[in-house]
C-alpha cells in the first residue's frame, strides 16, 4: 500500500468531489441518449431508473438530490404511450405533469437546474407556419396536455428550468422511432400505413440532446424549441428514407391520419420553428446518415435470423 507524505493527503482529502450530471429515465430512449453522448463528451453523469428515483414522490426525489448532489438534472423520464393515455390518464398526469413540477420544486430549493422535456402535440395546428416558442398551447389529446400542464407548473416552481419542445425524435440507436419501423416493413417488403395529411419536424435524437446540453451548461431558461429544419408528412418521411435505403417506396401507403383510427387525436401541422434560432441542421441530411446506419443493423437481423433458420 503507498503511504502518501502529510502534505499531499491533505490536498488529496481537501479536492472537492465533481458534481454529476442526474438524469432520470434510465430505461428510455431519451435517457439512454443522454448517457451515451455525455460519456462521449466528458460529463461525469448519475442515471437513474424509476427505482432509484420516481419523480412523482416527494420524498424519492428528496433522496435522489441529497444523495448524489447534481449541478443539473435532466429529466428525461415520463409517460410516452399518446394514445394509451387517452384511457390511462391519471397515470399519464402523474408522470408528465406532477413529477416534473416536484422535481422542479426540489431543483429549486437546492439551485440546481433543471432541463425537462415536452412535445409538439402541445399545440392544435391551426397554424400554416411553424410553430414558435411564444405561440399558445391548446392540446387535442390527454397527452398533450399533460405537457401544458408540465411547462406551467415546472416554470411556477422554478422559473430558470429549461424546458425543450421537440417532435418525432429518430436515430439508429434504438428500434423505438417511425423511421426504422418504416425501413424494418421496406425490408420485408410489408405493406406500411403512414399519415400523409399531418406535417411534422423530424428531430434527429444526437442532435436533440447535444444542443440541449449545450444550452443546460450555458444555463439557459425558459421554453425553446428544438427540431431539426424542414417540414415532412408522415408518408413523406417514411418515403425519403426508403429511397436513401435504396428500397422500392411501393410499400408505403399513404393515408389520412383518421383512417389509422388512432385513440389520441393529432394536429395535422405541428411543425417546429424557433425565435431563438435554427439550432439544429436540416432534418434531410442527418436522416441519410441515420438510415445508412440503420440498413446495417436491419441487414445484421436478417443475417441473424437466416442462421438461426438454418
Amino acid at each position: 500500500m503507498q503511504i502518501l507524505p502529510p502534505n499531499e493527503l491533505s490536498a488529496n482529502l481537501l479536492q472537492p468531489v465533481p458534481q454529476p450530471l442526474l438524469i432520470t429515465g434510465a430505461t428510455g430512449t431519451l435517457g439512454k441518449a443522454f448517457q451515451r453522448i455525455c460519456f462521449t463528451r466528458g460529463i461525469e453523469t448519475v442515471i437513474l431508473n424509476r427505482a432509484e428515483l420516481d419523480i412523482t414522490d416527494v420524498l424519492s426525489v428528496e433522496k435522489a438530490l441529497a444523495k448524489h448532489n447534481p449541478w443539473a438534472v435532466v429529466n428525461a423520464a415520463g409517460y410516452v404511450r399518446v394514445d394509451e393515455a387517452e384511457k390511462d390518464f391519471l397515470r399519464c398526469y402523474r408522470e408528465n405533469a406532477t413529477g416534473p413540477a416536484i422535481l422542479a420544486a426540489a431543483c429549486a430549493a437546492r439551485s440546481i437546474q433543471l432541463l425537462t422535456f415536452s412535445s409538439d402535440l402541445v399545440f392544435d395546428g391551426n397554424k400554416s407556419s411553424a410553430y414558435v416558442e411564444s405561440d399558445q398551447p391548446r392540446p387535442l389529446n390527454v397527452y398533450g396536455n399533460s405537457k401544458r400542464l408540465a411547462e406551467r407548473d415546472v416554470l411556477l416552481q422554478q422559473p430558470n428550468a429549461l424546458v425543450v419542445r421537440t417532435s418525432a425524435f429518430f436515430s439508429s440507436w434504438d428500434e423505438h422511432n417511425f423511421v426504422y419501423a418504416a425501413l424494418r416493413a421496406g425490408q420485408h417488403k410489408q405493406a406500411f400505413q403512414a399519415a400523409d395529411d399531418v406535417l411534422i419536424s423530424p428531430t434527429y435524437l444526437p442532435d436533440l440532446v447535444n444542443v440541449s446540453l449545450d444550452l443546460l451548461i450555458d444555463e439557459e431558461k425558459g421554453v425553446w424549441h428544438l427540431a431539426n429544419q424542414g417540414a415532412y408528412t408522415w408518408a413523406e418521411l417514411a418515403r425519403l428514407a426508403a429511397d436513401m435505403a435504396g428500397i422500392d417506396q411501393s410499400f408505403v401507403l399513404p393515408c389520412s391520419m383518421q383512417a389509422l383510427g388512432l385513440p389520441a387525436a393529432r394536429p395535422s401541422y405541428s411543425v417546429l420553428g424557433s425565435k431563438q434560432g435554427n439550432l439544429l441542421p436540416a432534418a434531410e441530411d442527418r436522416l441519410h446518415e441515420c438510415v445508412s446506419q440503420m440498413m446495417n443493423k436491419l441487414n445484421q437481423e436478417s443475417e441473424e435470423l437466416i442462421a438461426l433458420a438454418s
